[in-house]
């Protein structure tokens, strides 16, 4: 699955009437000051806090917006809390939609749906990611397809594009994200990662040039963009492993995150190449993991299922997927008790994972390694793995081919 970020339309929220306060009333504030133009992006922070700092109580969901827009850019979850403190407590469908948002960056998608209930239209591109985590994808189309009738934009039609690929459509997913890029955004981050969804939906088509097409215009539009580099590491990995493995260092020696250094150390691992210390690095960062949420829980289970302990990862996995029941968590709780030695039971997860017919091409493997573990005939998911960009996981592609004999 590509990891979806949420996208919003600042525009909405900005031109919204908020009153949102930490109790004062607005009548008694200060006088405004200094009001600023706002661009929609994270550059009207220092102006948004300045604005803040003076009395201007009604900029606080502009603020929070704002940090929440950096830490999409950043891949810095501090930003989070920092957006929380901004945003006080919400009142309006304009600060409780963002407080919805909030609660979805942080994967308490439960609490992101009633959020986005109370937020009324707002709401909406929040319940519709809710719903698909918490694996209601019937009532997210439904929810979609309210969403797009009232208003055709960027956020609607990235969304439809998730949700097809998640239908196994990736045609249909590619020209929804071609109808996203040309409704356009409020910012520069969001045309920067809907280039980035589109640019993984074509490498998962087998299109390699358009792929590293759409992934150098988010370059273009934000250098270093981590997302976009990390595509262009998997393209460079199914070519050449030694380029692959490089573009994967300097990715992770700038962003040491859990998935690039895991992305670096299975490639290494792929090539024949010491990885002992890229592993050694994981093992550090594990240990700065805060309080476990669905996102985190998963990420540990794949790292413990394939490269740590098999019980820790079922543990792990059942947390995540108790947490939100999405596609995702599915494939990971099946994955991680087939490496605990519980194939069959795993290949009810692994088959839940692919039930609407998502071509993901990790699921893909997992789902037909786990079928021959259990005794049954995985060929058919292993090829389409292989068919579906697994050469962008080197190491996972290997194993794949030995199966396959």
């Amino acid at each position: 699955m590509i990891k979806f970020a949420l996208l919003t339309v600042a525009a909405a929220f900005a031109a919204a009437t908020v009153a949102f306060t930490r109790g004062d009333d607005p009548a008694t504030a200060a006088p405004r000051v200094d009001r600023p133009v706002l661009t929609g992006t994270s550059a009207d922070i220092p102006a948004l806090e300045r604005a803040v700092a003076a009395g201007q109580d009604d900029l606080r969901p502009d603020l929070a917006l704002a940090y929440l827009q950096r830490a999409r850019e950043t891949e810095d979850t501090a930003f989070y809390d920092t957006a929380e403190r901004a945003l006080g407590r919400p009142k309006t469908p304009a600060g409780l939609a963002i407080a919805a948002q909030l609660a979805a960056a942080r994967h308490e998608f439960t609490k992101a749906l009633a959020l986005g209930a109370k937020a009324g239209n707002l709401g909406a591109p929040i319940r519709v990611d809710a719903l698909v985590e918490l694996g209601r994808l019937d009532d997210a189309e439904r929810e979609l397809q309210a969403m797009i009738d009232r208003r055709p934009n960027l956020e609607g039609y990235a969304r439809v594009s998730y949700v097809r690929e998640l239908r196994g459509d990736l045609d249909g997913a590619v020209e929804a994200m071609r109808l996203a890029l040309a409704a356009g955004g409020p910012s520069v981050e969001h045309g920067a990662y809907v280039n980035v969804l589109l640019g993984e939906l074509e490498r998962r088509r087998g299109r390699p040039a358009a792929s590293r097409r759409a992934f150098q215009r988010t370059l273009a539009l934000m250098p270093e963009h981590p997302e976009a580099e990390m595509g262009l590491a998997r393209l460079d990995a199914a070519r050449s492993l030694d380029a692959g493995i490089a573009r994967l260092r300097r990715l992770a020696d700038r962003l040491p995150d859990f998935d690039h250094l895991i992305a670096l150390g299975e490639a290494e691992l792929a090539a024949g190449k010491p990885a002992r210390r890229t592993f050694q690095r994981v093992a550090a960062k594990r240990k700065t993991i805060g309080p476990l949420n669905a996102d985190t829980a998963l990420e540990l289970a794949l790292y413990e299922a394939d490269h740590g302990n098999p019980r820790e990862a079922v543990r792990f996995a059942r947390f995540g997927y108790r947490e939100a029941p999405s596609a995702k968590a599915a494939d990971t709780l099946g994955w991680a008790l087939t490496r605990a030695g519980a194939p069959k039971e795993g290949r009810r997860y692994t088959r839940e994972a692919l039930r609407d017919g998502a071509l993901d091409p990790l699921w893909l493997a997992h789902a037909g390694l786990t079928e021959i573990a259990a005794g049954g005939d995985g060929r058919r998911e292993l090829r389409l793995a292989l068919a579906h960009g697994l050469d962008g996981h080197p190491w996972q592609a290997q194993q794949a081919r030995r199966a396959l004999g």
